[in-house]
Order: structure tokens, then sequence, then C-alpha cells
């Protein structure tokens, strides 16, 4: 979850609105790569999620990261709830996942150190109080009750507001991790296209990066039931976005869809006030009734755009959000998938033409496919392994013509970071495919092996 935003001042006319999101277009030579993943902590004692405050804690480890690695604190009604360093931040989910939103980098050889370093700051701090962090798309045996809520004004909004528009909101905060990338765009109709791949490709990414088959001490029955839970969160914020597909769409479609999303808060002087389901059109109009005769800041309007959660997001970037949180091993695959897909022209108009003749109803079928079958996924004659195995060449083609060396140049390209993905294609498997494969075999059943041989 997004810390508040500075997006600017006074809104005084309605062309601000998307002319903030045309903000983002850069040149190529100025497109950067910024990487995101959350983690679970537990008591290696216990196996029992952290709570903020006590002697093995997000506190705890918040504090470590200050005071012995350098990270500024970020608090909030005194608070400690995150941490900022070199262009990153350390963030807090409402469960207390930590999660890590990268520096803009240029590749995906800087994202990964920036990733291996924050996760050895991590486990330096962590092994000395007896935590442990575990990469899953959702908590494999902790109940709703066991999860804290961390102390953020916006999560303790959202809590109650959840059970009202959705069953499944709760979970999401609390018991759910992800990884994702944030990815630049040139222009308006550069945008468009990848936005485009981005949301019908994403099944794809679902099914590679599904790893959450576990919930509540029990299997159930789906490879990502992370994807499971964002299809009945909150209708008005989430899904699949048929409109981006639409004749015409662009920056002022993106921000009329965005009205239209109810409101959670508004950020005023270190604290949230309550505007949850109110209309940010009526606070163009001073009548918001949370702050009557108040007008709004591109700052609320940057605020705002970070409380809606499709399965591809547009801010002054695109973030690719259908993804499970995953080992170590495998965070660096995802940035490197999206990367090889967009970030070559050639390559994203392949994509583009791979995709260009589904409907609305194939992508949502996908999707719903992708989370229950992973690779197995077969919607209307198409197959997920084979379509897959289609987006990752092309992604490695992408990642070959951008041939940006790593290593000191003994590297030539990026593709290896791929070479997980692959191997899931040879096999047949993703993640989720080998925790069912132990927890059937040498775990015999038993779910909490999970925690021994799958953590950071």
């Amino acid at each position: 979850m997004s810390i508040p935003q500075s997006g600017g001042g006074p809104i005084e006319r309605h062309e601000q609105l998307a002319e903030y999101l045309a903000e983002g277009c850069k040149p190529k030579e100025d497109w950067r790569i910024g990487t995101e993943h959350e983690k679970f902590g537990y008591c290696k004692e216990t196996l029992k999620p952290l709570p903020y405050e006590g002697e093995r804690s997000i506190l705890a480890v918040l504090e470590g990261l200050r005071d012995q690695h350098g990270w500024a604190p970020v608090e909030e009604g005194g608070k400690l709830i995150g941490l900022v360093k070199d262009g990153a931040n350390v963030s807090l989910e409402p469960g207390g996942q930590l999660e890590l939103s990268g520096a803009p980098l240029e590749t995906i050889h800087e994202t990964c150190d920036e990733v291996n370093a924050h996760l050895r700051d991590v486990k330096d701090i962590s092994d000395k109080i007896g935590v442990g962090w575990i990469g899953l798309g959702a908590a494999p045996i902790w109940s709703h009750d066991e999860m804290p809520l961390m102390p953020k004004g916006r999560y303790n909004l959202m809590d109650g507001y959840m059970q009202q528009v959705g069953t499944m909101g709760r979970t999401m905060m609390r018991r759910t991790c992800t990884v994702q990338v944030n990815l630049d765009f040139s222009s308006e109709a550069d945008m468009v296209k990848k936005l485009r791949v981005a949301f019908a490709l994403q099944p794809v990414a679902t099914a590679l990066f599904a790893n959450s088959p576990f919930f509540e001490g029990k299997l159930n029955g789906h490879k990502s039931w992370r994807s499971r839970v964002w299809r009945d969160l909150d209708a008005d914020r989430t899904g699949m976005l048929p409109f981006v597909f639409d004749d015409g769409f662009g920056f002022e479609a993106w921000v009329e869809y965005a009205l239209d999303v109810p409101m959670y808060f508004v950020y005023r002087d270190g604290a949230y006030i309550n505007a949850l389901g109110q209309s940010f059109r009526d606070f163009l109009k001073g009548q918001l009734p949370a702050l009557p005769g108040e007008m709004p800041t591109l700052s609320d309007w940057a605020d705002h755009l970070t409380t809606i959660f499709p399965e591809a997001r547009l801010k002054k970037f695109i973030e690719m959000r259908g993804a499970d949180g995953g080992p170590w091993r495998r965070l660096c695959a995802l940035p490197a998938f999206w990367v090889g897909l967009t970030y070559d022209q050639a390559t994203l108009d392949a994509a583009w033409d791979l995709v260009k003749d589904w409907t609305a109803e194939q992508r949502e079928a996908l999707r719903i496919a992708a989370s229950v079958d992973g690779l197995q996924a077969r919607v209307d004659g198409i197959n997920m392994h084979d379509l897959a195995r289609e987006a990752v060449a092309l992604s490695d083609a992408g990642l070959k013509a951008r041939a940006r060396p790593g290593a000191g140049g003994l590297v030539p390209d990026e593709t290896h970071f791929l070479n997980t993905l692959k191997e899931n294609l040879e096999t047949g498997k993703v993640a989720a495919d080998e925790l069912l494969d132990h927890y059937r075999g040498d775990w015999n059943g038993d779910m909490t092996r999970v925690f021994a041989d799958y953590s950071y």
C-alpha cells in the first residue's frame, strides 16, 4: 500500500487530472524499472505472525534497519511505519507484510542487486531476534484473528469499509503478498498499447507466478489463492477494466474511470480524514462532505489514484499487479518478464498482435482459469502453457534487443533473469505445483514445513 503522495498544488481545471498522468511521459532513454515485493514475517519459535510491537515484531525489524543499515524513518502518529533510503522505501502492508518499493533503476541487474541487498539486510536484523520471512501469495496457515492490523490511518478506514463492498477485502489486506513492477511510457499512444498488453497478459503472469495453494492450513483448490481473493474484494476498484480496450482510450478515459471510484480518505496534516464512499467529483466542486467548501489538490488526486486496484494500474507509470509473492530467486523474474515484453518496440508490437483479437470475456476467463489451474488453464482453445511459452519467448527477445549488460560487462543482457520461468515451462510446473508436490510427498501433509523449506 502506498505512502502519502506529493502530487502538487490546487486543482483549478479539470484538464489538470489528465495532465498529471501525462507528466509521466518520458523519452525511452529515461525509462526506469521500479520493483516492489511483499513478504510475510513470523516468529521462528512459534510460526505465528509478527505483532507490530515487541521483542520479535515488525517494529523491531524496522528499528534495526533504521539503526544498523542507514534507513531514515517514516512516522505516522508517532509510530514508525516505514523507511526511506536512496530513492527506495520500506512500508507496511495492513497485516504487517513488509514491502520494498524499489528506486527507479535502469536495468534488471540493478533492481535485482537492490532486492538482494534489502533481503540480506532484513535477514541480518531478523536472524538476531528469531524472526523469519517467507514469500508466498497467501498466508498458508494463519487465521484472520491471528493477524495484526498495522497502525496506519488508511488501514483503519479501509478495514471497516472492505466488509461493506465484498467478502475478501480484509483477507487481501492481512493475508496476501505480491511482487510487481512499475514501468514507464513515452506518450499517450505508448501508454495505451502497454496498458492493453498489461491487462491481456496479466493472467499469464498470474499463472507463471502462482504460489498460494494453501490457506488457513488447508488446500484451497487454487494455484493462486491471492488472485481469487482479488476477484471478490471491491468491484468498483478492481478487475480487468474492459474500457481500456475501447476505441479512443487514453489519459482522459482513465480520469473518468478514477473519478467514479469511491474515495477512501483525504490526507491532511499527518492524518487520514474519513471520506469513505464519497465522490472525487464532488470534491472538485468543493462539495465533499468530509471537507465541505475545500477544493482538492493534485496531491489529493495522486492519493486517490493509489486506492484503485485493477490488475494493471495507471499513475505516472504503469503497475503490473497480477503476480503472487514468491521465493527470493523469482523476485527478479517478474520485472524481467514485463520489461522484456514492453521496453522494446518490436516485442511490444508482437505482444499486442498476440492478444489484440481476444474479447473481454476471454481475458476475464483467462484470469479466473489462471488462478485455479496455473499453466494447466485452458480457455476457448487458448492453452495457458503454450501462451506462456510464447510470452516468455517474446520477453526473452525483448531483453536481448535491449542488450543491457551486467556484472561489469561479463553478462551480455538480462535474459538470465527469465531462467526460472523457462524451467517452469519445461516442467509444466510453477511454484504452487512444487508446494503441492511437497505437501503430498515428503511433507506428509504437514503444511508448516513450508516455513523451513521456503523462507528467505
